[in-house]
């Protein structure tokens, strides 16, 4: 059995420090958007946005701890209930 309260815990304060350091580092390089869209995601788009602010940076940490948190306790609950 997983320890699904630790796993959430643990998921939680991974995905907040990623997001700080993806945050911190589009703030701090804007060209890292166009290169990410362009070799990770294999598209050539025109995005323009500078949305930063203290508003939006905690919204979307709250957005991607929800969708971290969904992930982990699903993955908790599949591992708790597929037998070996």
């Amino acid at each position: 059995m997983i320890n699904t309260k630790h796993l959430l815990k643990v998921a939680s304060i991974w995905i907040s420090a990623v997001y700080v350091v993806c945050y911190l580092g589009v703030a701090l390089f804007p060209a890292s958007r166009q290169l990410y869209m362009r070799y990770a995601l294999h598209a050539d788009v025109a995005l323009r946005s500078d949305y930063f602010g203290f508003g939006y940076f905690i919204s979307g940490l709250v957005i991607w701890n929800v969708v971290a948190l969904l992930n982990a306790g699903f993955f908790a609950y599949l591992f708790n209930t597929i037998k070996k």
